[in-house]
């Protein structure tokens, strides 16, 4: 039995390997270098260019791009009117900004329980939060994997709620053959470094409403307009003129971001086929490891992971979740942990939330660990991985 590297033993790579990385080439420099000569580096012909190719991989009708999924969900919120009083249905296994923009609209976020199995969010317990209150419901597709979209949208026609789907890890997927970002009433990406494609940072709002699509333009370019159609005082003085009609924010994509995400948008196809490699090698080699167990996949995603989860087994295990993780470290082989639950956080304890509110998330969240996972991982670097967490499982196993 090999001793792990934390206990004298020797590792099993000599170099560190991170749990996610961009993968930015030279066409990808050279097509924000190319912005960065040109006359316009923001509010330029890029950002209407990087909007057009997602709507055209998507199949959706209308993109909005800003500077983050974060400002992303706040304008799908306010274009959803959610407000003082509402409540938003939303999963705690999920990056803060899932809940927090609720908040940002004066809103209450309210945690459904997940699946123990998908780890994404439960239709049976949205309809068990469903209030008077209830305005919206944030799904979020963890990992990379879908939602159950056809019983959420059916609870969210049942209930009239707006439903939104937190599309920040799941660009490529697609559900009963229909690509994430024309499921949803709103879709909401992120193109942070570590997502399948990047700008560097960034997001984009995907819907299918032109009423909808009307209030995200405003919400996230200062409530501004340009359209004479859409103005109070009309006619204008000239055509410099334009009318503040709603609050908004800057929540503005620069032309040089866009024009990277154009670049890497080119490349989409071949960044999920790599990821999906590398996902079937992890799924056949911990199938049968003791101490692991690996996340189910619902046959209607067909799911482009942005994370590989494992989940350990404690109950199988001589060591913590801690243990395991410097362990994984001393191996070379760096994970992270996605995600604490939201309402454990001081911020929302202070704001009545308690533990327990969702017992499944809570049990899950105290085994999961994400491994290395990114389109430019080796052969070598996946077969690494692989030999650190059977390594390690195996050592502690009771």
């Amino acid at each position: 039995m090999e001793k792990p590297a934390i206990l004298g033993g020797t590792p099993v790579r000599d170099n560190k390997i991170f749990y996610g990385r961009q993968w930015v080439d030279e066409d990808d420099i050279k097509a924000v270098a190319d912005v960065l000569r040109g006359p316009y580096i923001t509010c330029g012909p890029k950002v209407e260019e990087a909007e057009r190719v997602l709507e055209k991989y998507t199949g959706a009708k209308h993109a909005v791009v800003c500077n983050s999924g974060t400002s992303a969900l706040h304008c799908a919120c306010i274009a959803a009117g959610i407000g003082e009083g509402d409540e938003v249905i939303t999963t705690p296994i999920t990056f803060a900004a899932s809940a927090n923009c609720a908040l940002y609209c004066g809103a209450r976020p309210v945690f459904a329980d997940i699946d123990p199995e998908t780890y994404n969010i439960d239709p049976a317990s949205i309809r068990k939060c469903i209030t008077d209150k209830t305005k919206a419901v944030i799904a979020v597709d963890y990992t990379g994997q879908a939602v159950k979209v056809d019983e959420i949208r059916a609870i969210c026609d049942e209930f009239g709620l707006i439903f939104i789907e937190d599309a920040a890890h799941s660009i490529g997927t697609k559900y009963n053959g229909k690509y994430v970002g024309n499921l949803a009433d709103m879709t909401c990406f992120s193109f942070h470094p570590v997502k399948t494609v990047t700008a560097g940072e960034g997001g984009a709002i995907l819907t299918n409403d032109d009423e909808l699509y009307k209030k995200l333009v405003l919400a996230h370019a200062h409530g501004i307009t340009h359209d004479e159609d859409m103005m109070e005082d009309a006619p204008h003085e000239g055509i410099w003129y334009y009318e503040e009609i709603s609050l908004g924010y800057n929540y503005r994509m620069t032309d040089f971001q866009a024009a990277l995400l154009i670049s890497q948008m080119k490349k989409i196809d071949s960044f999920v086929a790599r990821r999906k490699e590398i996902v079937k090698r992890y799924d056949e080699a911990f199938a049968n490891v003791p101490g692991i167990i690996v996340q189910k996949n619902i046959p209607e995603s067909d799911t482009s992971r942005h994370l590989y989860v494992i989940r350990l087994d404690l109950d199988k295990l001589t060591c913590t979740r801690r243990e395991f993780f410097d362990a994984m470290s001393a191996e070379n082989v760096q994970c992270q942990i996605h995600y604490v639950p939201v309402y454990w956080f001081p911020y929302y304890r202070h704001l009545g939330y308690e533990k327990g509110l969702c017992p499944n998330a809570e049990e899950v969240y105290k085994g999961i660990m994400s491994i290395p996972l990114y389109p430019q991982m080796s052969d070598k670097d996946v077969e690494d991985t692989i030999h650190a967490v059977t390594k390690l499982a195996t050592y502690y196993a009771k």
